[in-house]
C-alpha cells in the first residue's frame, strides 16, 4: 500500500495530451459528412487536435443518445471551432475507461463509510468489462494512501474496500492531486476521478486550484459525490471540480439507497460519454488557458464538459 504524506514531484514534466485519446479513438470516429465505409485519413503525429469528452442529457438528466456532430456548436475562447472528428462512445465499445476512486476515511464522515463500501463494490461490479477497464482505490484523510492499484478485478478492488478503515483529517485536494499525475495521467482512454467526501479539506498542502488544474491538462473528468459528515460539508468545492472538468455532483440523503443511485448515475454518464476532436484556430503554443463552449442544437439537451484545455507550450 502506498501512503504519500504530500504531493509527490511529478515524474516528469506537465503535458497536453491532446492526441492520446483522439489517435485511440480514430476507428470509431467519424468526420462530419464523411461514410461509415470510408477509409480513415491518416493524422500526422504533429498535428495537435484538441480532445472534448463530454456527456448529452435531456430535462430529466437522463443520457441523450443518437446525436451527430452537427447537432453541435463549438467555440474555444469566443472564436466558432469546426469540428473535425465525432464518436458516440456508448457505441465504441473498445475505448477503455480508468476509474480511481477516491474514498474519504476521516473520522467526520466514518458513519457512512460501510454504506460507501457497499455501493462502491456494486459500481465496479456493474461498469467495468473484464480485461479492458481498469479502476484503482486511494483513500484519504490525514494522508493519501493507494489501497489498491489499477486493476481490472472487481474482487481485488472489492477486497480493498473491506479494508479500509476511519482516520482523521481530511485531505481531498491532495488525494485528487495525486490520482491524477501518480496514477491516470500515463492511461489512454477516458479517464475518471469518482470523489465520495463531504468535501471538507483540513489537511491538504496544496490549494484546490493546482489539483484542478492538473485534472484539466491530464483531460480527467471528476465526478463527486457528496455525503454530510458530522463537522458539516462543503460541497461547493465538489461542484466547482465536476463543473471545471465535465463531470458531475450527487448529494445524496445519509442511506445507502441514495449512495447506490448516486454511482448509478454516474456509471449511465460513463456509458454515454461522446468525444468530439478539432484543431483549434489559434496556433500559439503559449501555454495559457483556452476556454471551451460547446452548445447543442438540440431543444432539450444539455451538455456537461470540461470548462477549457491548457495549450501547448514551446
Amino acid at each position: 500500500m502506498k501512503t504519500h504524506t504530500g504531493p509527490a514531484m511529478p515524474r516528469r514534466p506537465h503535458g497536453i495530451h491532446f492526441l492520446a485519446l483522439f489517435l485511440l479513438l480514430l476507428p470509431f470516429c467519424v468526420a462530419p459528412g464523411s461514410g461509415q465505409d470510408r477509409p480513415q485519413t491518416t493524422i500526422r503525429a504533429e498535428v495537435a487536435l484538441v480532445n472534448v469528452v463530454f456527456s448529452a442529457a435531456d430535462r430529466n438528466n437522463r443520457p441523450y443518445p443518437g446525436l451527430r456532430a452537427e447537432d453541435f456548436v463549438l467555440f474555444e475562447d469566443g472564436q466558432r471551432q469546426t469540428i473535425e472528428y465525432f464518436s458516440e462512445m456508448g457505441k465504441a465499445g473498445d475505448v477503455p475507461l480508468t476509474i480511481a476512486l477516491l474514498i474519504d476515511t476521516s473520522g467526520s464522515v466514518k458513519d457512512k463509510l460501510e454504506d460507501e463500501k457497499r455501493t462502491a463494490a456494486e459500481f465496479f461490479r456493474s461498469i467495468l468489462r473484464p480485461d479492458k477497464d481498469l479502476a484503482l482505490i486511494m483513500q484519504f484523510d490525514a494522508e493519501v494512501n493507494l489501497v489498491q492499484d489499477l486493476t481490472s478485478s472487481p474482487d481485488r478492488l472489492i477486497d480493498a474496500l473491506d479494508s479500509l478503515e476511519a482516520g482523521n483529517s481530511t485531505a481531498l485536494y491532495d488525494a485528487v492531486y495525486l490520482a491524477v499525475e501518480e496514477e491516470l495521467r500515463h492511461e489512454a482512454g477516458r479517464k475518471v476521478i469518482v470523489a465520495i467526501t463531504d468535501g471538507e479539506d483540513t489537511s491538504s498542502k496544496l490549494p484546490k486550484e493546482e489539483a484542478i488544474e492538473a485534472a484539466q491538462k491530464n483531460d480527467v473528468i471528476i465526478y463527486g459525490i457528496g455525503v454530510r459528515g458530522e463537522m458539516g460539508a462543503n460541497f461547493g468545492v465538489l461542484k466547482k471540480f465536476a463543473e471545471e472538468t465535465g463531470g458531475n455532483f450527487f448529494s445524496p440523503r445519509a442511506n445507502r439507497e441514495e449512495i447506490r443511485d448516486a454511482f448509478r448515475a454516474i456509471g449511465g454518464e460513463l456509458k454515454g460519454h461522446y468525444s468530439l476532436a478539432y484543431r483549434s484556430t489559434n496556433a500559439k503554443r503559449d501555454g495559457a488557458f483556452r476556454a471551451i463552449d460547446l452548445r447543442a442544437k438540440v431543444k432539450g439537451v444539455r451538455i456537461r464538459t470540461r470548462s477549457g484545455y491548457y495549450a501547448p507550450k514551446r
